[in-house]
C-alpha cells in the first residue's frame, strides 16, 4: 500500500481548521510531518514533527500526540502555528494571495508523500477595491452578493500600514470591510505624530454616504494603537460608530511612543483634535519610569514602563478616554502576558469605567491566556515572540508562548464574529 497524505478541507478559508490524517505507514514506526508554507510578505516558514504509526499505519493530527518536534501534545493546527520563519521563500506579493501550506510524511523506511491545502483571505465573488478619495487611504472589501452589507473600518497599530488580510477575512464573513491606512503608506504620513481624529471622522461619513451600509452599521476594529484608536473614536464621534472591537487596547491616550520621527520624544502627542493635542499618560507623570525600557539591555519589555504610569492618578484622569461618551456595544481582546503593554490590566480598567458609567450596550472583555501582543486571526505561525518594531527598529518583547497565542487567535476570531453578528442584529 502507497503511503498518502490527506489535508480536508484541500481549499477553504484561512480561519477553517482542517484534518491532516497519514494512511498506509509500518504499524509502530515512526513518522515524519513536515510543513512548510510562503507568507505573501515572501518569507518561509517551516515546522516538524515526529508521531508513532498506530495498529492501522495511520497518524491522525487531531488525535495524536508527536513524540517530538515542534509541538507538544494534539494540536489539529500545530503543523501551521508552530512553523518557524526560515529565510526568504519568494518575492512579495497581494498580502490577500491564497497561502498554500505543504505536507510531507516521511516513514523510517524512507517511504514518503505528499499533500497540502490552500488557505484563502476571499471567497470566490468577493472583490476588493484601493481607495483614495477625499484624502483617504485604503483597500475596500466587498462580499459576495447584492447587499446590503453592514461596514467595518480596520485599522492597525503602531507599525502603520495597511490591514488588508483582517479586512478581507471581515468580507468573507458579510461585511464591508475598509482597510484604512492613516500613516505609513504612500500619500499619508510616515509618522504616527500628529495624527489627526479628522481623517477618521471624514472616513466613517464617507463610508454611510458611499457605501450604504445595512441599517447604517459601521464597526470600528483596530488593534494596538488602533484598539486605543477605536475606543478613542467611539468616545468622540459616537453617532458615527456602531460597534467597537478592541483588540489589545489601552483607555488612555498616549504619546508617539516607538512610532514617532527620528529624534521625537516618545511622549509626543499622537492624536489631535480641531488643532488641540490630546493628553499623555506618561507626560508630566510623577510615577512614569520609562528607565525601565530604555536602559535594559537586549529585547525590550514596554508593560513595566506603563504599569508605573498608573500609578499617578492625576495624569491617568488626565489621559483617559471618555470612555462613557460612547454610544455602542464594546469587545475588547487582551492577552494576558502582553509585554508590548498591559492590555489585560488596560482592558480591565475599561470595562470597571464603563460598570460604573452604567454603560447600556453590551460590553465584553475576552482575555487570553498565556497570550502576548499578536492577537490576530486564525491558524497562522504563531512563534515570532520577540521582534524589532516596524518603524523604530527596537528590537522588543511581544509576549505569550507560541501555543498561547495560537489558541487566542482561534478563540478571539471566534468571539469576534459573533460579538458583531449580535450588534447587527441588535441594529
Amino acid at each position: 500500500m502507497h503511503p498518502i497524505l490527506n489535508a480536508e478541507p484541500a481549499e477553504a478559508m484561512i480561519d477553517v481548521a482542517r484534518h491532516i490524517t497519514a494512511h498506509g505507514f509500518t504499524p509502530g514506526l515512526p513518522v515524519e510531518i513536515e510543513a512548510s508554507l510562503v507568507q505573501n510578505d515572501g518569507t518561509l516558514w517551516r515546522s516538524q514533527a515526529i508521531f508513532i504509526a498506530d495498529a492501522d499505519g495511520t497518524i491522525d493530527l487531531s488525535r495524536d500526540a508527536p513524540l517530538s518536534g515542534d509541538w507538544l501534545g494534539v494540536e489539529p493546527m500545530g503543523a501551521v502555528w508552530a512553523m518557524r520563519a526560515a529565510g526568504s521563500g519568494g518575492p512579495i506579493r497581494d498580502m490577500t494571495a491564497p497561502l498554500t501550506v505543504h505536507l510531507t510524511a516521511r516513514g523510517a523506511d524512507n517511504h514518503r508523500t505528499k499533500g497540502r491545502f490552500t488557505q484563502a483571505f476571499l471567497p470566490p465573488g468577493a472583490t476588493s477595491r484601493d481607495i483614495r478619495e477625499q484624502g483617504l487611504v485604503g483597500t475596500l472589501f466587498t462580499p459576495l452578493g447584492p447587499g446590503p452589507h453592514p461596514a467595518v473600518v480596520v485599522l492597525a497599530g503602531s507599525g502603520g500600514g495597511i490591514m488588508e488580510a483582517r479586512a478581507a477575512l471581515f468580507a468573507a464573513n458579510g461585511y464591508q470591510a475598509l482597510a484604512l491606512g492613516y500613516f505609513g503608506v504612500p500619500g499619508l504620513p510616515p509618522r504616527i505624530s500628529g495624527t489627526k481624529l479628522e481623517y477618521f471622522e471624514t472616513a466613517l461619513d464617507w463610508m454611510r454616504a458611499t457605501l450604504a451600509p445595512k441599517d447604517d452599521f459601521v464597526a470600528v476594529c483596530g488593534i494596538s494603537r488602533g484598539g486605543e484608536l477605536s475606543l478613542l473614536l467611539g468616545a468622540t464621534f459616537p453617532e458615527r460608530v456602531s460597534a467597537i472591537v478592541a483588540y489589545v487596547p489601552s483607555p488612555f491616550t498616549h504619546g508617539v511612543l516607538n512610532a514617532g520621527s527620528p529624534g521625537e520624544d516618545r511622549h509626543a502627542t499622537t492624536w489631535t483634535y480641531r488643532g488641540e493635542g490630546l493628553p499623555v499618560l506618561s507626560r508630566a507623570n510623577t510615577a512614569a519610569d520609562w528607565d525601565l525600557f530604555e536602559k535594559v539591555p537586549g529585547a525590550r519589555r514596554q508593560t513595566p514602563a506603563f504599569l508605573t504610569a498608573l500609578g499617578d492618578p492625576a495624569a491617568a484622569a488626565r489621559a483617559f478616554i471618555p470612555l462613557e461618551r460612547i454610544r455602542a456595544p464594546v469587545m475588547m481582546v487582551s492577552g494576558s502576558d502582553d509585554q508590548l503593554w498591559p492590555s489585560e490590566t488596560f482592558s480591565d480598567i475599561a470595562e470597571q469605567r464603563f460598570a460604573e458609567a452604567q454603560h447600556r450596550y453590551p460590553v465584553r472583555h475576552v482575555r487570553n491566556p498565556d497570550a502576548g501582543h499578536t492577537i490576530g486571526f486564525p491558524f497562522v505561525p504563531t512563534t515570532v515572540l520577540r521582534k524589532p518594531h516596524a518603524v523604530s527598529g527596537i528590537f522588543m518583547v511581544y509576549g505569550g508562548t507560541a501555543r498561547g497565542n495560537a489558541r487566542a487567535n482561534e478563540n478571539s476570531w471566534r468571539d469576534v464574529l459573533a460579538f458583531l453578528a449580535q450588534a447587527t442584529r441588535a441594529g
